[in-house]
């Protein structure tokens, strides 16, 4: 519901880009996980990790539960930020950029923020 609200409130103010590319973050990452997962250059333990973030994504029950306004999404977001980390470090960033589906710009800023530069 945090993340509907914050779209929203970025839409209000003009930022439409800003809004389009937060509300395909979550539809792009799970696509993501589920290419590298696929890809048969990915090392298995890479897509053993992509594996359990997806089951601690859709499980009911998080480290801090999701309503928790701005907690409640930080704990899937270090958990991804920790996976594709290491993705990077086994598979390779190019890899990564390969089977992002959004603007680019976005899966850079998340690596940056990540303090992933390379593999």
């Amino acid at each position: 519901m945090f993340w509907v609200a914050l779209v929203l409130v970025l839409v209000a103010t003009g930022r439409h880009v800003a809004a389009r590319e937060l509300a395909a973050f979550l539809p792009n990452l799970i696509a993501l996980f589920a290419a590298l997962v696929r890809d048969a250059r990915v090392p298995r333990r890479a897509k053993v990790a992509l594996a359990l973030a997806a089951v601690y994504f859709s499980m009911p029950i998080d480290l801090v539960p999701d309503f928790v306004p701005i907690a409640g999404l930080a704990d899937d977001a270090i958990v991804a930020a920790m996976v594709l980390r290491f993705v990077v470090g086994t598979a390779g960033r190019d890899l990564v950029l390969e089977h992002w589906r959004g603007e680019r710009s976005t899966i850079e800023r998340v690596l940056r923020l990540a303090r992933i530069t390379s593999a």
